[in-house]
């Protein structure tokens, strides 16, 4: 079970199915989230990217705050049919994509279709440190970052990830968010040369 914290759909209580395995984001840092990126993005016209999306915690969040532009992707079917079927219920529909993918496959084949403003990524907590860095280099590396483009990882306080693009990291108890800026362009690329 877990609520909507905003938006016109502030305070709906969501039930998924008790044999889910899932761990929602907590309210309290589901808040201090949407207050970082409300800060920075008018989320009507930001493009949302949610990896590992659960049960929709966070991709229902954005809907309910008015953004439009939401693909989600996760790898249980019967998660990806509660996240299209609550979507429906909500009337979210048109806002939201399901992608049912495993993350990894699914950023290796879409690479340079889309670029989003905003990319939330919350892998399963016991992923271990090289594939937190493989999951960032593939988002960075391959564009997915519009250039003021910010991706969100969650993850377990105790595992920070070291990665030079990490601009800040905020904990809230056993949970940090990482917030990484997409890649700067190369000079040569920006000053090309006019020969």
């Amino acid at each position: 079970m877990y609520r909507i914290i905003s938006g016109k759909w502030k305070a709906k209580k969501i039930a998924a199915p008790k044999h889910f395995d899932v761990r929602p984001t907590t309210d309290f840092a589901k808040e201090a989230l949407f207050s970082i990126i409300e800060n920075r993005y008018e989320l009507e016209f930001a493009s949302v990217l949610d990896l590992f999306a659960g049960i929709g915690s966070i991709t229902l969040e954005f809907a309910s705050r008015d953004c439009q532009d939401i693909t989600s992707v996760e790898m249980n079917p019967k998660h990806c049919t509660f996240i299209s079927s609550t979507a429906a219920e909500l009337d979210m529909a048109l806002q939201i994509s399901v992608q049912r993918a495993d993350v990894f496959d699914w950023l290796k084949k879409n690479r340079t279709k889309k670029q989003y403003d905003i990319i939330f990524a919350d892998p399963p907590f016991e992923m271990d440190e090289k594939k937190y860095g493989e999951l960032i280099s593939l988002i960075l590396n391959n564009n997915y970052l519009k250039e003021n483009g910010i991706l969100i990882l969650e993850h377990q306080t105790k595992n920070i990830p070291q990665h030079p693009n990490v601009t800040a990291t905020r904990k809230y108890g056993n949970v940090s968010f990482s917030l990484i800026k997409a890649n700067e362009k190369e000079e040569k690329e920006e000053n090309e040369e006019t020969v």
